[in-house]
């Protein structure tokens, strides 16, 4: 897997170059909020061919193009750039992130920030890296955690409940922060930067890749149920460097929210 892993990095790396400065289209998918540009189109366009390449006969999850096979033993989840919205906008809180699960579960995961050069890996047992340097979560209370979060963008009948467990999660931590990027805030949470993680709504794309990266540096991730994310539907995603935190936002979420609204 670790071979595995060098090869994913080597085309994350040649497709990062594709993100270029300026000189790309821009589109909507679904409304103002939910862009798609150029970039990411090439970025997933070549990051499925090399992978394809890299692991003959494999399965696909991608954001883009409703690109979907995951009948196969090995499936690659993709976000050519998590964080389109900043990079449309030329800041720098924008990544490519790769996921590999086999039968259902993450083996390995890439989330690269090119601006911010920033490249985190994770094999699944082998620990969780920035730059080639181990990484492990905070031991920050509860209390005194830096809160990451977002007010679902894409789905805004959501915001009402979204601000009112946001309010309550906030009033009993330390502070919030919002970068935009669900994959480069989850591996904020895995180097110890914050501690506290809760969105509403994301797609497997959004969170897979880092999600290994958060629990390879010994973090927590869940769903509404408490157990690990979807990796193949949208999920309520929740998250903490430590278990009684993850625990202490689901008890928040359930208090305003007796079930997922979608």
């Amino acid at each position: 897997m670790q071979q595995l892993l060098e090869k994913t990095v080597a085309a994350v790396r040649e497709a990062s170059g594709l993100m270029v400065h300026g000189g790309f289209e821009i589109m909507e998918k679904d409304g103002l909020e939910n862009l798609v540009t150029s970039s990411d189109l090439a970025v997933q366009h070549f990051l499925t061919d090399r992978l394809a390449e890299i692991l003959p006969g494999c399965g696909f999850l991608c954001e883009e193009e409703d690109f979907r096979d995951l009948a196969e033993e090995y499936v690659w989840i993709i976000d050519p750039i998590d964080g389109t919205a900043n990079y449309s906008r030329g800041i720098s809180d924008c990544c490519i992130s790769v996921a590999l699960a086999r039968n259902g579960e993450l083996q390995a995961g890439v989330v690269f920030s090119p601006w911010r050069g920033e490249l985190y890996t994770a094999v699944k047992g082998g620990g969780a890296f920035l730059n080639g340097r181990p990484l492990h979560v905070s031991s920050r209370p509860f209390g005194n955690g830096l809160f990451c979060t977002a007010m679902s963008t894409y789905r805004k009948e959501f915001a009402g409940v979204c601000s009112d467990i946001i309010y309550d999660i906030y009033m009993r931590s330390n502070d919030l922060r919002r970068f935009g990027s669900a994959a480069l805030e989850l591996c904020m949470l895995a180097r110890g930067t914050i501690e506290l993680y809760f969105e509403m709504r994301l797609q497997p794309w959004d969170y897979a890749a880092a999600s290994l990266v958060l629990t390879e540096a010994g973090g927590c991730i869940a769903g509404f149920d408490g157990n690990p994310p979807s990796l193949t539907a949208p999920s309520l995603v929740v998250a903490a460097n430590t278990r009684a935190s993850l625990e202490e936002i689901l008890a928040t979420v359930r208090r305003h929210l007796a079930e997922l609204p979608y």
